[in-house]
Formats: C-alpha cells, sequence, structure tokens
C-alpha cells in the first residue's frame, strides 16, 4: 500500500485551524495551511478514512502534481507527465472540471479540454489503445489554475462531504454541515455535554453536535466516488468503515435540545435526527426565542434569522434583542452565535469574548461566542 500520496481538502473559510486537526487525528502528515485548504501525505487508507472521518472537509482530493504553465503546450505536457494510469483504468470515465483565475491561461472551456486530451495521449502510451469507451466508474480530474501555476486533482469523494445522507429535506437557510461542524469544533462540544439551539431549523446543528459528541463518523452511512475505481482496494474502505463504527461512543451523555418557532422545523428535525441515528439524544419543541430558558451547564449554538431587507433587518435586530435576554454570556451558560450582522452585539446587548469570521455560502459572518 502506498504510503505517499499527496491529498488535499477544501474548507470554508476560517475553518482552517479546526480542519488541520482533524487530519493530524486521522493520521495525515507533512501538513500545508493556505486558505480554504489543507493538503497533506498519507496512505491509500487515509484516502477512505478521510471521507468517512473528517466532518469540516468539502471533499477530498488526490494532488497529483503542480507546476507552472502560461501557454498550452505547457499545460498539454505538464498533464501528460502525471502517472494518470495509478488511479484511472482503460475503462474508467476521467471528464474533466476547473477554474482559472489570474492567469495567461483564462479560458476554462480551452483548459478542459487540453488537459483532457493530455490525460488521452498519456493512457494510450499506456494501455496501448487508441479508444477509450469510459464506461466504466467515473474518476473525476479536476484542475485549478491560480497566478499561472497549475493543480492538478482527482476527486475521491464526488458528492461533497457536506451531504451526510440525514438531511435529505431542510427549511429555506440550512447551515451547511461542515460548516456547523466547525462551529461544534469551535465551541468545543464534549461528550456530555448540553446543547441547545433555539432556533433549530432542519436540526444541522444539533445533529452535527451529536455525532462529534459520539464519535459518529459523519460520512460513515454514505459512498463515496474512489470505492468503485478499480485502482484503490475495496479491502481498505472496508477497515475503515469497521474502524469508525468501532470508536462510536455509546456512552456519551450528551443531549440536545431544540426549539423553532415554526413546527414544520420541529418535525424536520426530529426526521432528519431520526434519519442520523441520533433521535433518542434530542429533544425539540415549538417556541418562540423569547419563551427559551437556557438550562445551566449548557451551550447554545445557533444560527438566528437574518434580513436582507430592511424590514426583515428591522425583524432581525428585534430577534436579537430577545436573545440577548434569554441567552447566557459566558460562564456556565455559554452561546455561540453565526451572524453576519456587522453591529450583533449592541443588539444582543454584550460584546463578545471572542469573534471568528467565517463564511455561510457566499455570505460573510462572524461567529459571535460567549463563554
Amino acid at each position: 500500500m502506498s504510503n505517499n500520496i499527496r491529498l488535499c481538502c477544501p474548507c470554508h473559510f476560517g475553518l482552517e485551524s479546526v480542519l488541520k486537526y482533524e487530519i493530524q487525528k486521522i493520521g495525515g502528515t507533512d501538513l500545508k495551511v493556505s486558505d480554504g485548504k489543507i493538503s497533506f501525505t498519507g496512505g491509500e487508507n487515509i484516502i477512505a478514512r478521510a471521507n468517512i472521518c473528517l466532518s469540516t472537509a468539502e471533499r477530498v482530493l488526490i494532488e497529483l502534481i503542480e507546476f507552472k504553465a502560461t501557454t498550452f503546450e505547457e499545460l498539454f505536457q505538464g498533464v501528460r507527465a502525471v502517472e494518470l494510469e495509478r488511479y484511472i483504468g482503460p475503462n474508467d470515465a476521467f471528464p474533466v472540471k476547473g477554474h482559472s483565475l489570474s492567469s495567461a491561461l483564462h479560458s476554462v472551456p480551452d483548459c478542459q479540454s487540453i488537459i483532457k486530451k493530455a490525460a488521452v495521449e498519456r493512457l494510450k502510451s499506456k494501455y496501448g489503445i487508441e479508444w477509450f469507451d469510459e464506461s466504466g466508474p467515473t474518476v473525476q480530474i479536476k484542475f485549478s489554475i491560480l497566478k499561472d501555476v497549475v493543480t492538478i486533482y482527482l476527486d475521491t469523494s464526488g458528492v461533497g462531504l457536506h451531504k451526510r445522507g440525514y438531511r435529505r429535506n431542510s427549511n429555506a437557510a440550512p447551515i451547511k454541515e461542515t460548516l456547523a461542524a466547525g462551529i461544534i469544533d469551535l465551541a468545543r462540544v464534549r461528550p456530555d455535554s448540553v446543547v441547545c439551539d433555539p432556533f433549530c431549523g432542519s436540526g444541522t446543528l444539533l445533529i452535527e453536535a451529536a455525532l462529534k459528541a459520539l464519535r459518529i463518523a459523519p460520512g460513515i452511512n454514505r459512498r463515496f466516488a474512489a470505492e468503485k475505481w478499480s485502482t484503490l482496494s475495496d479491502k481498505i474502505w472496508r477497515e475503515e468503515r469497521k474502524r469508525a463504527i468501532d470508536n462510536v461512543d455509546k456512552s456519551a451523555e450528551f443531549h440536545g435540545i431544540g426549539a423553532d418557532i415554526d413546527d414544520a422545523a420541529v418535525a424536520l428535525t426530529l426526521d432528519n435526527a431520526h434519519k442520523a441515528g441520533i433521535k433518542s439524544r434530542i429533544t425539540v419543541e415549538q417556541a418562540d426565542i423569547s419563551k427559551f430558558v437556557q438550562p445551566m451547564d449548557s451551550i447554545v449554538i445557533c444560527n438566528p434569522p437574518y434580513g436582507e431587507r430592511l424590514l426583515e433587518l428591522r425583524e432581525a435586530e428585534d430577534i436579537y434583542r430577545k436573545m440577548g435576554k434569554v441567552l447566557g454570556k459566558g460562564g456556565s451558560r455559554q452561546s455561540y452565535i453565526i451572524s453576519p450582522h456587522e453591529e450583533f452585539e449592541k443588539f444582543f446587548g454584550e460584546e463578545a469574548h471572542k469573534r471568528r469570521k467565517l463564511y455561510n455560502g457566499m455570505i460573510k459572518c462572524q461567529l459571535y461566542m460567549y463563554f
């Protein structure tokens, strides 16, 4: 088994430190952290383990090569030099997609076709065949060209890692599971924590908190693109799933408490919690924020509604004022609140002990931490 595979995991901006800790914990080595991604080294088993276990990574990519290219010829030769046959079998499909920023080679469709052509030429010479029917499993080639530096990847995940499988339904403004998991880590949720979300929506924050507390790997119940590759052994996936199942801590005393003004959200949270296998660990009720009572020794983690139009903005500010009256400000009643409102603290009534800049989709937010 090869142990010198270079891997790369993109993540939400602001969660690099959380993902770094997760990668070290699963055995990744030689980490290199940059904005919105971390590259590291591991064996084939780490490809499987990263997909199954990482809660804040967006996907797991094999990083094949990095080189400079300002002409299509340089791009072609650079890709042709890559050992693609190590992962792409003679029948596999190998589509190409990617992006280019601040580079001489700025036309993405042109770059796609050059990379595809180079891949075909490389594989032709290795397999001694002229035509690829691409009827087998998909090995997605991805490229990034930034300031004339080309990086070629293979995507081992397929569907993004935020798709855990429990949230087939969601409400209007759900928080992404990977971002929720990062906030859970920043709030230092433990196996015996009591976590509350008075705006539970589709239950993402409560479910991610439960998964973390019970040490349930987020990808334990789903499949990944690289499981179908002929070039990676089935055995590693079986072994890593078993390892993840053995790691679950059923003795954890975690409890989640959810509330939402919308009874459809309450039903949705319970349904999603059931799909995630943690329904017995949470209680949810229909209630307005002004009626919320935060228990002692608990952590509130929430994504309150915010308005983009003036009227909605006033309503959101009114909600922040109500939150300020009922939520703890630290000590035995901690609060971690994500909001894009620059003046959240003014309406909440107290300055956060710490802030962390995060992006919820394309929206710049702050995580306001009271601990």
